[in-house]
């Protein structure tokens, strides 16, 4: 080009970005975001390269004429750049930036493949002109690299994450100028406000021996959250210690002792994200905490319709760059072994950043080595801290001893088994074996009662037998998650006022949901299961003897445990045996161990998603495929969508064609997961319009209950939901 001015982005009214100020855009936050982990030169140089193809001709022609010039492959160039100089994380980042991460392929792969082989072979426009604009600076080896296939994979993810990041940056100041991002309070202002509050309750009468016991933990938080290193640590406190406050003072003190810049916080259940995220933003104010979610306010609207503060936790859910972010383990683990720019690129902030894993025993089993090593590499080459915090703490030191030998996981509240003892508000009672009949006889003698069922169906069946006096309640995922919350609001109304109030739930009741039962049944699942449901008994100590608090642990009648349950129910029947007080740390610790041993390594990693990125597989580095496989939650299921309260006028707008992504998230509240078999059933009765291949539109509510949820027979009288 004669006048030299190569082009990288043009906006619609004609104004253009050459590529030179784009590359040094890029390179500069690339730069700023990779020396959170010691890498700025890596940053710099994959920067300064990403988007060299763009000097070749063929490009410009493009960009100048794009009715005219077809497209051309700009991003092949840099990667073979990195290939040459022996950078390989730097050729996957750029030949992904666009596209995502890439399977490495194998040498038998061709020019045609998309693959990181096949686009070694790629002959590729000429875009020497680059070199008359762009210095490359040295790139100096970083001494955790080159040892073993999946580090260099994690780091080739975190280098991703920086480059897509500030390209993103780059491009969007750009074409539509500076965005609302950052002006959050810093981590010093929050701690203060925090210590405003926990200074009140630790200077007061702790007034009961259960809140003398909070205080304590608490303390110990902030101590050593003050006093002690980045690291990996374990925060072991009975249900209703006060974990959550609790563990938000320990990443406050240690984020701003040790000058990290955020705090991650992970929770398994969307559930139970509102209430936590509700009592983070009372204390640290609601702009500087990020809940990102599904149900979250921002994304329930389309980008137009958003208030201001609302567009920028929406810009902030791309990158995670607040002071505090609030999550699902889904996002979390899902996003750290995803391949598009989109999900990859908020990875570099977990660098240099407070993670609190929320109820850790509930990392799934099939991927609970991977969870761990994906944890690992944060902490011994991130700059990060990780807290496993739970009542039931799994037994994960010798996993993370063999994924990390260095590592040392140090337990944050120390007590232990006395803590337990202390904080023990009521006693566990094994029933052996109920029919229906006998246990639905046993509820309704309590005024008050919390039962937790392995199926649905048995809690539709139990619920059935309860007296309606307006005090019976049934929780279940066939209730869609709007009439869940407006029963928990009532059910903890009752159990304040005295009110009768019977519940019987599945699961979902079990991990962080705040009431307070004088007892409580739990039908015979894992240990963890058992002492979550003994969270919710005499939670608050208002009884001061546990002995008048019982939770009755039972196997109901003669049915099979569900398949998915046996080797939990092994192993805490083996605990049982071995231990006698299940609710004490040494039991919870055997447990776990067992279950592991029932389960078998192989077990901890079913997809062999670590084993995937070792050198010695034949396909390198294949981050395409594991994407795929990498799924916490496997969903078979379809949704139904239920025409009620605000779900009828946005189930008329879904049936009329005017589907968005905005629609589909102000539709969640308002629906059911359901099983193949179970969808079909209810589609040959004639109760569904079908929206596509996943979902559909309850014609009739007859098949919907407002109190018990979808209906369960929907042909010939059978039950259909487990």
């Amino acid at each position: 080009m004669e006048n030299h001015e190569y082009i990288a982005h043009r906006t619609e009214d004609g104004r253009t970005q050459t590529v030179k100020a784009h590359l040094e855009g890029t390179a500069e936050r690339a730069e700023r975001f990779a020396a959170d982990f010691g890498a700025a030169e890596w940053g710099r140089w994959t920067g300064l390269t990403h988007d060299i193809g763009k000097y070749s001709s063929a490009f410009q022609r493009r960009i100048n004429d794009p009715d005219h010039a077809p497209r051309t492959d700009h991003s092949t160039a840099g990667a073979q750049e990195a290939l040459r100089r022996g950078l390989a994380p730097a050729a996957y980042a750029i030949a992904g930036h666009h596209a995502g991460l890439l399977d490495g392929g194998s040498r038998t792969d061709t020019a045609d493949d998309s693959t990181m082989a096949g686009r070694s072979k790629r002959r590729v426009p000429d875009y020497s002109a680059w070199r008359q604009e762009v210095s490359l600076p040295r790139v100096s080896p970083l001494p955790f690299l080159g040892q073993d296939g999946f580090t260099d994979s994690f780091f080739t993810r975190m280098l991703y994450s920086c480059l897509v990041d500030a390209d993103f940056l780059d491009t969007e100041t750009f074409m539509q100028g500076p965005q609302p991002r950052g002006e959050y309070a810093s981590l010093p202002v929050l701690l203060e406000r925090l210590s405003a509050k926990t200074d009140s309750w630790l200077t007061a009468s702790p007034g009961s021996a259960l809140n003398r016991c909070r205080n304590d933990i608490l303390r110990a938080c902030m101590e050593h959250g003050a006093q002690w290193p980045r690291g990996l640590y374990t925060l072991t406190v009975p249900t209703g210690g006060g974990k959550t406050t609790a563990s938000l003072a320990f990443a406050l003190h240690h984020a701003v002792e040790q000058k990290m810049k955020r705090i991650i916080y992970v929770i398994p259940y969307t559930s139970i994200i509102d209430q936590t995220v509700d009592v983070f933003r009372g204390i640290l104010g609601e702009e500087n905490v990020l809940a990102h979610y599904g149900e979250a306010a921002f994304r329930q609207k389309t980008p137009e319709d958003l208030a201001p503060e609302e567009y920028r936790q929406l810009l902030a859910s791309e990158n995670w760059d607040a002071p505090l972010v609030v999550t699902t383990a889904v996002q979390f683990f899902e996003s750290l072994y995803a391949n598009r720019s989109s999900r990859c690129r908020k990875l570099h902030n977990l660098a240099d950043s407070v993670i609190i894993f929320d109820e850790a025993q509930t990392l799934p089993l099939p991927y609970l080595r991977s969870c761990c090593a994906a944890i690992a590499q944060l902490v011994e080459h991130y700059g990060a801290t990780a807290v496993l915090c739970t009542a039931t703490q799994p037994a994960l030191g010798s996993l993370f001893k063999e994924l990390a030998p260095n590592l040392q996981m140090r337990e944050i509240c120390p007590g232990g088994t006395a803590l337990y003892q202390a904080l023990r508000r009521c006693h566990l009672e094994d029933l052996g074996s109920l029919s229906l009949e006998g246990l639905a006889s046993r509820l309704r003698e309590h005024q008050q009662a919390l039962c937790v069922v392995n199926r649905r169906k048995t809690a539709q069946q139990l619920y059935a037998t309860l007296p309606k006096d307006g005090g019976s309640f049934c929780l279940t995922t066939l209730l869609c998650a709007a009439d869940r919350r407006a029963k928990l609001a009532e059910i903890r109304h009752r159990l304040r006022e005295g009110l009768p109030c019977r519940v019987v739930s599945t699961s979902l009741i079990e991990a962080g949901v705040d009431v307070d039962f004088p007892v409580a049944y739990r039908e015979e699942a894992g240990l963890d299961s058992l002492l979550q449901t003994a969270g919710r008994c005499n939670r608050e100590g208002r009884d001061p003897d546990p002995a008048r608090c019982p939770v009755y642990l039972f196997k109901l009648g003669d049915s099979p445990a569900p398949k998915m349950l046996e080797p939990q129910i092994t192993a805490l029947r083996a605990a049982q045996r071995e231990q006698g007080e299940l609710d004490l740390p040494e039991a919870i610790a055997y447990y776990f161990k067992t279950l592991y041993g029932v389960r078998g390594d192989e077990a901890l990693d079913q997809k062999n998603i670590v084993e995937a990125f070792d050198y010695r597989q034949s396909v390198q580095f294949p981050f395409a495929a594991v994407a795929k496989k990498f799924a916490l939650i496997e969903n078979p299921t379809k949704t139904v969508y239920l025409p009620i309260d605000e779900g009828e006028a946005l189930c008329q707008q879904l049936q009329s064609g005017q589907a968005n992504r905005a629609l589909y998230r102000k539709l969640g509240p308002y629906s059911v997961e359901v099983y193949p078999e179970q969808y079909q059933a209810l589609y040959q009765v004639g109760a569904l319009n079908p929206i596509d291949e996943r979902s559909a539109v309850l014609i009739s509510l007859t098949w919907y209950d407002r109190e018990t949820g979808l209906r369960s027979d929907a042909q010939s009288g059978q039950g259909l939901f487990l």
